[in-house]
Order: structure tokens, then C-alpha cells, then sequence
């Protein structure tokens, strides 16, 4: 069995783990509310899903 002569430096192990962060999540603009959401789902704030009012939001 292969065991490696040397330790890892964590400079070594963190160039290798540089590209395994999570991409943010993507937004786009509420067309009714300007806010921002996720694509292809129902707005938080004001409710509405492709020009339909889908679910009822309580105002504050």
C-alpha cells in the first residue's frame, strides 16, 4: 500500500481546496416589487410568480 513519504503543508492541501467553495445562489429583480429572489420562484416579499399573485403576504 502507497503511504506518502512526506506531510502535506497546508499551503499544498489549501491550493487544492481553493476551488471547492459553493457558488452563491443566483437572484434576479421582482418585476412588481423590485426585490430580490431566486429565478423561477415565488417572490418573498410580495407574493407573485409570473404576474399571478400566488400566495398572500401579510403587510407590516
Amino acid at each position: 500500500m502507497a503511504v506518502p513519504k512526506r506531510r502535506t503543508s497546508k499551503a499544498r492541501r489549501d491550493k487544492r481546496r481553493a476551488h471547492h467553495a459553493l457558488p452563491s445562489a443566483a437572484k434576479s429583480i421582482c418585476p412588481r416589487c423590485k426585490e430580490p429572489k431566486r429565478p423561477h420562484r415565488v417572490c418573498a416579499s410580495c407574493g407573485t410568480y409570473r404576474d399571478r399573485e400566488v400566495i398572500q403576504v401579510e403587510e407590516d
